[in-house]
């Protein structure tokens, strides 16, 4: 009876895996569409990750932030930062993709003991940090040239240039909107998981 039961929740988390790795694929198609100034998108996707990390585990996290990661590269956005340099777009879209929602997901799982709820909202927080953090580091290394020349045409630092032109409002949006969604959505996903059992 025990690994009809494990069989059953691994053929859930499989469905529901699936299901967000679809949802990972069209957010991050789409979301690079709706824009803030002439770099920063506006983009969900991070949202799917976190919930794919929170109930699924940070490998499944893993899976979705690198699904993302591939999609960027079909993506107009992407012609762009390729232009700059193929192996440094390569290598900041991937590791900033994976590395969120692992994070996300390994947060979950340490502080799931303590309180679920608590555990989401921190992961919630945890990958858009990862996610732009890895993005800053990933264009200081492999994008200098562009951030030195960009920061001295508008007269400010390349910490300010960083923060204004490169993340700016798309960080504060990601944030805001993992921060306010993906809790509200595991916890409505726990109400119809419970209602469905009764």
């Amino acid at each position: 009876m025990k690994n009809t039961n494990k069989r059953g929740v691994q053929t859930k988390q499989l469905v529901l895996l699936s299901l967000l790795t679809a949802i990972v694929a069209v957010l991050a198609y789409y979301g690079g569409f709706i824009k803030i100034g002439s770099l920063a998108s506006i983009s969900l996707t991070l949202i799917p990750v976190v919930i794919g990390a929170t109930l699924c585990g940070p490998l499944a996290g893993a899976w979705l932030g690198g699904v993302a990661g591939v999609i960027f590269f079909v993506t107009p956005d992407s012609a762009f930062w390729l232009g700059l340099s193929v192996p440094g777009t390569i290598v900041t879209v991937m590791v900033k993709g994976v590395l969120s929602g692992l994070c996300a997901g390994l947060v979950y799982r340490w502080l799931e003991k303590f309180n679920r709820y608590l555990a989401v909202f921190v992961s919630a927080i945890v990958c858009p940090v990862v996610n732009t953090g890895i993005f800053l580091l990933g264009s200081l290394v492999f994008f200098m040239d562009t951030v030195s020349s960009g920061a001295a045409a508008e007269g400010i630092s390349v910490a300010g240039y960083l923060i204004v032109f490169f993340v700016g409002l798309n960080f504060v949006f990601e944030l805001i909107t993992n921060i306010v969604l993906s809790p509200a959505i595991v916890r409505i996903l726990d109400i119809a998981k419970k209602r469905k059992s009764k």
